[in-house]
Protein backbone atom coordinates (compact mmCIF):
# COMPACT_ATOMS: atom_id res chain seq x y z
CA UNK A 1 0.00 0.00 0.00
CA UNK A 2 0.95 3.79 -0.60
CA UNK A 3 3.08 5.56 2.14
CA UNK A 4 0.60 8.31 3.82
CA UNK A 5 1.69 11.49 5.41
CA UNK A 6 -0.16 13.50 7.37
CA UNK A 7 0.46 17.65 7.53
CA UNK A 8 -1.80 19.06 10.36
CA UNK A 9 -2.76 17.19 13.26
CA UNK A 10 -5.91 18.60 13.79
CA UNK A 11 -9.82 16.96 13.69
CA UNK A 12 -9.64 15.85 10.31
CA UNK A 13 -6.50 14.90 9.76
CA UNK A 14 -6.53 12.52 13.12
CA UNK A 15 -9.65 10.78 12.36
CA UNK A 16 -8.50 10.37 8.35
CA UNK A 17 -5.02 9.22 9.69
CA UNK A 18 -6.66 6.92 12.13
CA UNK A 19 -9.19 5.19 10.45
CA UNK A 20 -7.11 4.45 7.33
CA UNK A 21 -4.37 3.02 9.52
CA UNK A 22 -7.52 0.87 10.88
CA UNK A 23 -7.71 -0.34 7.37
CA UNK A 24 -3.85 -0.98 7.44
CA UNK A 25 -3.29 1.96 5.49
CA UNK A 26 0.82 2.56 6.88
CA UNK A 27 1.33 6.07 7.78
CA UNK A 28 4.47 7.10 8.40
CA UNK A 29 4.76 10.60 8.88
CA UNK A 30 2.56 13.38 10.37
CA UNK A 31 3.58 17.40 10.90
CA UNK A 32 1.40 19.77 12.61
CA UNK A 33 2.07 23.43 13.81
CA UNK A 34 1.57 22.35 17.47
CA UNK A 35 4.15 19.39 18.39
CA UNK A 36 1.88 18.02 21.27
CA UNK A 37 -0.76 17.90 18.62
CA UNK A 38 1.03 15.88 16.24
CA UNK A 39 2.49 13.60 19.00
CA UNK A 40 -0.52 12.96 20.41
CA UNK A 41 -1.74 11.65 16.49
CA UNK A 42 1.52 9.72 16.24
CA UNK A 43 0.77 7.31 19.13
CA UNK A 44 -2.32 6.46 17.81
CA UNK A 45 -0.26 4.97 15.13
CA UNK A 46 1.60 2.16 14.31
CA UNK A 47 5.06 3.17 12.89
CA UNK A 48 4.20 6.52 12.35
CA UNK A 49 7.05 9.24 13.56
CA UNK A 50 6.92 12.95 14.62
CA UNK A 51 8.24 15.14 11.76
CA UNK A 52 9.65 18.78 12.51
CA UNK A 53 8.77 20.04 8.71
CA UNK A 54 6.34 19.37 6.61
CA UNK A 55 9.59 18.55 4.19
CA UNK A 56 10.40 15.42 5.99
CA UNK A 57 7.07 14.48 5.93
CA UNK A 58 6.73 15.07 1.67
CA UNK A 59 10.10 12.95 1.70
CA UNK A 60 8.68 10.29 3.80
CA UNK A 61 5.12 9.63 2.49
CA UNK A 62 3.88 8.59 -1.12
CA UNK A 63 0.76 10.20 -0.66
CA UNK A 64 0.43 13.48 0.99
CA UNK A 65 -2.50 15.36 2.90
CA UNK A 66 -2.57 18.82 3.75
CA UNK A 67 -5.46 18.55 6.42
CA UNK A 68 -4.35 22.31 8.05
CA UNK A 69 -7.08 25.10 8.33
CA UNK A 70 -7.73 26.30 4.44
CA UNK A 71 -5.65 29.36 4.76
CA UNK A 72 -2.64 27.78 5.52
CA UNK A 73 -2.61 25.23 2.73
CA UNK A 74 -0.80 27.64 -0.21
CA UNK A 75 1.53 28.11 2.30
CA UNK A 76 2.14 24.79 2.86
CA UNK A 77 2.36 23.48 -0.08
CA UNK A 78 4.26 26.36 -1.73
CA UNK A 79 7.10 25.66 0.61
CA UNK A 80 7.97 22.28 -0.03
CA UNK A 81 10.44 20.41 -2.85
CA UNK A 82 7.70 18.05 -4.53
CA UNK A 83 8.90 15.49 -7.14
CA UNK A 84 7.25 13.35 -9.93
CA UNK A 85 5.66 9.94 -8.32
CA UNK A 86 4.32 12.01 -5.57
CA UNK A 87 0.58 12.85 -4.41
CA UNK A 88 -0.86 15.74 -2.43
CA UNK A 89 -4.60 16.46 -1.68
CA UNK A 90 -6.48 18.17 0.67
CA UNK A 91 -9.53 17.86 2.59
CA UNK A 92 -10.93 21.45 2.09
CA UNK A 93 -15.06 21.48 1.55
CA UNK A 94 -14.62 25.07 -0.78
CA UNK A 95 -11.21 25.13 -1.90
CA UNK A 96 -10.29 23.14 -5.25
CA UNK A 97 -7.69 21.09 -5.99
CA UNK A 98 -5.53 23.94 -8.32
CA UNK A 99 -4.85 25.48 -4.73
CA UNK A 100 -2.05 22.76 -4.75
CA UNK A 101 -0.36 23.99 -8.24
CA UNK A 102 2.71 24.70 -7.01
CA UNK A 103 2.98 21.01 -6.54
CA UNK A 104 1.98 19.64 -9.87
CA UNK A 105 4.75 22.05 -11.24
CA UNK A 106 7.45 19.65 -9.93
CA UNK A 107 5.34 16.47 -11.13
CA UNK A 108 3.65 15.53 -8.58
CA UNK A 109 -0.32 14.95 -8.84
CA UNK A 110 -2.91 16.99 -6.91
CA UNK A 111 -6.24 16.41 -5.41
CA UNK A 112 -9.10 17.58 -2.89
CA UNK A 113 -10.87 14.94 -0.53
CA UNK A 114 -13.55 16.48 0.91
CA UNK A 115 -15.28 14.43 4.27
CA UNK A 116 -18.63 15.41 3.54
CA UNK A 117 -19.52 15.48 7.41
CA UNK A 118 -19.80 17.55 10.86
CA UNK A 119 -16.79 17.33 13.37
CA UNK A 120 -17.27 19.02 16.51
CA UNK A 121 -13.80 16.64 18.16
CA UNK A 122 -11.96 14.63 17.32
CA UNK A 123 -13.50 11.90 19.01
CA UNK A 124 -16.70 12.43 17.21
CA UNK A 125 -14.98 12.76 14.08
CA UNK A 126 -13.23 9.30 14.41
CA UNK A 127 -17.07 7.99 15.08
CA UNK A 128 -18.53 10.00 12.27
CA UNK A 129 -16.50 9.65 9.04
CA UNK A 130 -16.59 6.07 8.58
CA UNK A 131 -19.98 5.86 5.96
CA UNK A 132 -19.56 9.32 4.71
CA UNK A 133 -19.85 10.68 1.40
CA UNK A 134 -16.61 11.86 -0.26
CA UNK A 135 -16.30 14.55 -2.72
CA UNK A 136 -12.74 13.93 -4.61
CA UNK A 137 -11.48 16.14 -7.31
CA UNK A 138 -8.61 14.24 -8.99
CA UNK A 139 -7.23 13.07 -12.42
CA UNK A 140 -6.13 9.93 -12.66
CA UNK A 141 -4.58 7.66 -11.31
CA UNK A 142 -4.90 10.17 -8.13
CA UNK A 143 -8.89 9.91 -8.17
CA UNK A 144 -8.78 5.61 -8.45
CA UNK A 145 -6.69 5.47 -5.04
CA UNK A 146 -8.66 8.22 -3.51
CA UNK A 147 -12.25 5.63 -4.71
CA UNK A 148 -10.38 3.03 -2.54
CA UNK A 149 -9.78 4.83 0.08
CA UNK A 150 -13.65 5.88 0.86
CA UNK A 151 -14.46 2.20 -0.13
CA UNK A 152 -11.95 1.34 3.01
CA UNK A 153 -14.02 4.14 4.65
CA UNK A 154 -17.05 2.23 4.38
CA UNK A 155 -18.32 5.90 2.40
CA UNK A 156 -19.54 6.65 -0.94
CA UNK A 157 -17.92 9.22 -3.42
CA UNK A 158 -19.05 11.96 -5.25
CA UNK A 159 -16.78 13.49 -8.46
CA UNK A 160 -16.58 17.36 -8.51
CA UNK A 161 -15.00 20.11 -10.74
CA UNK A 162 -12.79 22.85 -9.21
CA UNK A 163 -15.81 24.93 -10.41
CA UNK A 164 -18.12 23.02 -8.17
CA UNK A 165 -16.84 23.46 -4.83
CA UNK A 166 -17.86 26.75 -3.52
CA UNK A 167 -21.70 25.75 -4.01
CA UNK A 168 -20.95 22.18 -2.87
CA UNK A 169 -19.57 23.59 0.14
CA UNK A 170 -22.49 26.27 0.99
CA UNK A 171 -25.17 23.25 0.64
CA UNK A 172 -23.19 21.35 3.39
CA UNK A 173 -23.23 24.76 5.29
CA UNK A 174 -26.65 24.99 4.79
CA UNK A 175 -27.73 21.39 6.19
CA UNK A 176 -25.40 21.41 8.53
CA UNK A 177 -24.66 24.88 9.82
CA UNK A 178 -27.73 26.30 9.52
CA UNK A 179 -29.34 23.20 11.08
CA UNK A 180 -27.64 23.98 14.23
CA UNK A 181 -28.70 27.73 13.95
CA UNK A 182 -32.02 27.19 13.47
CA UNK A 183 -32.42 25.01 16.63
CA UNK A 184 -30.54 27.52 18.45
CA UNK A 185 -33.53 29.99 17.10
CA UNK A 186 -36.07 27.63 18.28
CA UNK A 187 -34.54 27.25 21.70
CA UNK A 188 -34.70 31.06 21.84
CA UNK A 189 -38.29 30.82 21.21
CA UNK A 190 -38.79 28.47 24.37
CA UNK A 191 -37.35 30.91 26.62
CA UNK A 192 -39.89 33.47 26.05
CA UNK A 193 -42.28 31.07 27.59
CA UNK A 194 -39.60 30.17 30.35
CA UNK A 195 -38.52 27.38 29.32
CA UNK A 196 -34.73 26.82 29.67
CA UNK A 197 -32.48 26.48 26.41
CA UNK A 198 -31.22 22.81 27.67
CA UNK A 199 -34.42 21.66 28.20
CA UNK A 200 -35.63 23.21 25.11
CA UNK A 201 -33.48 21.45 23.26
CA UNK A 202 -34.12 17.96 24.60
CA UNK A 203 -37.64 18.30 23.98
CA UNK A 204 -36.95 19.19 20.49
CA UNK A 205 -34.66 16.16 19.83
CA UNK A 206 -37.31 13.88 18.97
CA UNK A 207 -38.66 16.25 16.84
CA UNK A 208 -35.98 16.95 14.80
CA UNK A 209 -35.01 13.31 14.92
CA UNK A 210 -38.44 12.28 13.51
CA UNK A 211 -37.97 15.15 10.74
CA UNK A 212 -35.16 13.49 9.54
CA UNK A 213 -36.26 10.13 9.76
CA UNK A 214 -38.86 11.27 6.92
CA UNK A 215 -36.51 12.67 4.97
CA UNK A 216 -34.84 9.38 4.80
CA UNK A 217 -37.75 7.07 4.19
CA UNK A 218 -39.79 9.04 2.31
CA UNK A 219 -37.78 12.09 0.69
CA UNK A 220 -38.74 15.88 -0.30
CA UNK A 221 -41.13 16.72 -0.89
CA UNK A 222 -43.05 13.97 1.29
CA UNK A 223 -41.55 14.50 4.08
CA UNK A 224 -42.66 18.55 4.73
CA UNK A 225 -45.22 18.98 7.34
CA UNK A 226 -46.74 21.34 8.91
CA UNK A 227 -48.93 24.54 8.38
CA UNK A 228 -47.34 25.48 4.77
CA UNK A 229 -47.66 22.26 3.49
CA UNK A 230 -51.31 21.92 3.93
CA UNK A 231 -51.54 25.18 3.64
CA UNK A 232 -53.08 26.58 6.63
CA UNK A 233 -52.72 30.17 6.00
CA UNK A 234 -54.29 31.23 9.54
CA UNK A 235 -51.72 29.81 11.33
CA UNK A 236 -49.05 31.27 9.49
CA UNK A 237 -50.36 35.05 10.12
CA UNK A 238 -50.50 33.97 13.90
CA UNK A 239 -47.00 32.91 13.91
CA UNK A 240 -46.18 36.22 11.91
CA UNK A 241 -48.04 38.29 14.54
CA UNK A 242 -46.78 36.40 17.56
CA UNK A 243 -42.81 36.91 15.65
CA UNK A 244 -43.02 40.15 15.56
CA UNK A 245 -44.55 40.84 19.33
CA UNK A 246 -42.19 38.38 20.67
CA UNK A 247 -38.87 38.19 18.35
CA UNK A 248 -38.95 40.23 15.72
CA UNK A 249 -35.06 39.37 14.37
CA UNK A 250 -36.35 35.81 13.79
CA UNK A 251 -39.31 37.04 12.11
CA UNK A 252 -37.22 37.25 8.30
CA UNK A 253 -35.75 34.61 8.94
CA UNK A 254 -39.27 32.48 9.45
CA UNK A 255 -40.98 34.32 6.35
CA UNK A 256 -37.91 33.73 3.90
CA UNK A 257 -37.90 29.84 4.61
CA UNK A 258 -41.59 30.27 4.38
CA UNK A 259 -41.52 31.16 0.89
CA UNK A 260 -38.76 28.53 -0.22
CA UNK A 261 -41.02 25.77 1.62
CA UNK A 262 -43.76 26.74 -0.55
CA UNK A 263 -42.04 25.39 -3.42
CA UNK A 264 -41.40 22.05 -1.39
CA UNK A 265 -45.28 21.96 -0.50
CA UNK A 266 -46.24 22.75 -4.79
CA UNK A 267 -43.91 19.76 -5.10
CA UNK A 268 -45.77 17.21 -2.72
CA UNK A 269 -49.05 18.10 -4.46
CA UNK A 270 -50.93 19.44 -1.28
CA UNK A 271 -51.83 22.84 -1.91
CA UNK A 272 -52.59 24.33 -5.68
CA UNK A 273 -51.78 27.46 -6.97
CA UNK A 274 -54.08 29.56 -5.58
CA UNK A 275 -53.29 28.46 -1.79
CA UNK A 276 -50.03 29.32 -2.50
CA UNK A 277 -50.30 32.67 -3.75
CA UNK A 278 -52.08 33.55 -0.09
CA UNK A 279 -49.41 32.14 1.37
CA UNK A 280 -46.35 34.36 -0.12
CA UNK A 281 -48.71 37.25 0.61
CA UNK A 282 -48.69 36.75 4.19
CA UNK A 283 -45.11 35.89 4.51
CA UNK A 284 -43.70 39.33 2.37
CA UNK A 285 -46.60 41.00 4.23
CA UNK A 286 -44.43 39.53 7.29
CA UNK A 287 -41.08 40.45 5.73
CA UNK A 288 -42.43 44.13 5.59
CA UNK A 289 -43.78 44.32 8.84
CA UNK A 290 -40.03 42.97 10.56
CA UNK A 291 -39.20 46.02 12.69
CA UNK A 292 -35.83 46.65 14.91
CA UNK A 293 -36.48 47.32 18.45
CA UNK A 294 -34.05 48.98 20.64
CA UNK A 295 -35.23 46.85 23.39
CA UNK A 296 -32.41 44.54 24.53
CA UNK A 297 -34.42 41.51 25.27
CA UNK A 298 -36.01 41.44 21.50
CA UNK A 299 -32.92 42.27 19.41
CA UNK A 300 -30.59 39.47 21.18
CA UNK A 301 -33.02 37.19 21.94
CA UNK A 302 -31.23 34.49 23.27
CA UNK A 303 -28.22 35.58 22.08
CA UNK A 304 -25.03 34.72 24.62
CA UNK A 305 -21.40 35.42 22.94
CA UNK A 306 -20.17 31.87 24.58
CA UNK A 307 -22.90 29.72 22.42
CA UNK A 308 -20.56 28.55 19.96
CA UNK A 309 -21.93 26.82 16.61
CA UNK A 310 -20.14 23.85 15.12
CA UNK A 311 -18.11 24.56 12.41
CA UNK A 312 -18.32 22.36 9.09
Amino acid sequence: MLKLGFIGAGTVGSALAIKLSEKRYPITAVHSRTLASAEKLAQSLKGCRVCTSSQEVADAAELIFITTPDAAIPVVVSEINWHPGQSVVHCSGADSAETLSPARKFGAQIGAFHPLQTFASVKQAIENIAGSTFAIEADEPLKSILKELTLALNGTHIELKASDKVVYHAAAVIVCNYLVTLVKLADDLWQTFGVPRDQATKALLPLLKGTLNNIESVGIPQALTGPIARGDVGTVKKHIEALKREAPDVLSTYCELGLQAIHVSLAKGKIDENKAVELRTALKAGLKKKIYTEQPEKTTIGSNRNDILPVL
